[in-house]
């Protein structure tokens, strides 16, 4: 593999000069702050929100190396996840002119995104396994090909990828690999951010919407090689994290023991739904599941979704979705909202068998 970073990236963007901000300008500590127009008389809030927060996120990227086991300079921040989506397209793919792999059935933003960037989007669909064809991704790489996106464990599907089938694609591409590990702290398999050493052209994706539960927060992390942070801190806003965020995953932080709790429990309960959902006789498969949801094969799936619904109880219909048919993906609630669920998908079957 010939691995070369500025071949990749657009040439506008190796040309560009970032918005260099107010808070760029100088360094050290000040007392007296008149430099980026902001409310010096505070606002309704608090006194500290009149202020424009730190562009950089230096306090955030500093405990998180520390949390991840990995220098800041490695760490880059977004507004969710997606807007490091959105920004690796930017910054590596040629409008009109480029591609991506995706492997379908996958997260949603990275078709949607390529389609808003113009980018032109290759498919090697999962194998039935859930797994990937390596086959169909070698023979739908060109020259054009920047960027392939694997997300493990998958979304919808809830398994990892076979950790070697996707070293297999590391060490065979000349492009971007980014790997979507939104649901790693559910899973059995490790996370691929110690490899970032070994393999420069490997992007990283986690979130503190998941297991932390900071989803209100937006709050999303790429890990990759210094250069190509560099870039990715390139094209951002100036502000894309905004002070209340920061203030909020800071304290959150400090409570790693207590986010491994939650994960415990939500791995228990996710098993225990599987041997509920697997004793109903309305549903077909559970599919093994490394994250916080689980995708239920199931008759007459959409009938029991829109049932359900007339309860108040929302799932995601999965049954459009490539090799996804008649499925729901159930996220795993509190014990409450799991007994709840399970009573209503009971009523569905009993007022049926009652017919």
């Amino acid at each position: 593999m010939s691995f070369d970073l500025n071949k990749l990236t657009r040439p506008n963007i190796q040309k560009l000069v970032a918005y260099s901000s107010a808070r760029d300008e100088f360094s050290g500590e000040a007392k007296v702050f008149l430099d980026a127009n902001e409310n010096s008389l505070g606002s309704p809030l608090t006194k500290w929100y009149n202020r424009y927060p730190d562009p950089h996120q230096r306090a955030i990227k500093q405990q998180l190396s520390t949390v991840k086991g990995i220098g800041a300079e490695h760490i880059f921040l977004g507004n969710g996840s997606d807007e490091c989506i959105d920004l690796l397209f930017r910054s590596f793919c040629e409008p009109g002119k480029d591609n991506v792999i995706i492997c379908p059935p996958t997260y949603g933003m990275y078709e949607v995104s390529a389609n808003i960037n113009d980018v032109t989007i290759k498919k090697a669909p999962l194998l039935d396994d859930f797994q990937l064809d390596l086959v169909h991704i070698e023979n739908l790489i060109d020259t054009n090909t920047k960027l392939i996106w694997l997300c493990s464990p998958n979304n919808p599907t809830g398994n990892s990828l076979n950790r070697t089938d996707i070293e297999m694609v590391l060490n065979n591409f000349n492009g971007i690999v980014v790997i979507d590990e939104a649901y790693i702290n559910f899973a059995r398999q490790k996370s691929f951010i110690q490899e970032l050493t070994d393999y420069p052209n490997l992007v990283v994706l986690q979130t503190l919407s998941k297991a932390w539960g900071m989803a209100g927060l937006r709050l999303g992390m790429a890990f990759a090689s210094a250069s190509i942070i560099e870039i990715l801190d390139k094209v951002k806003p100036p502000y894309n994290i905004n002070q209340a965020t920061q203030d909020l995953v800071l304290k959150a932080l400090e409570e790693i023991g207590q986010v491994n709790d939650m994960i415990k429990i939500l791995v228990d309960m996710r098993e225990a739904l599987v041997e509920v959902f697997s004793s109903m006789p309305t549903v077909e498969k559970v599919y093994p599941s490394d994250a916080n949801f689980l995708l239920v094969k199931i008759k007459e799936a959409r009938k029991i979704y829109e049932f359900l619904l007339t309860k108040g109880i929302v799932l995601r219909d999965r049954s459009n979705v490539q090799l996804c048919e008649n499925c729901l993906r159930i996220t795993v609630g509190t014990e409450k909202e799991n007994t709840l669920l399970i009573d209503a998908m009971q009523d569905w079957y009993n007022t049926k068998q009652s017919v």
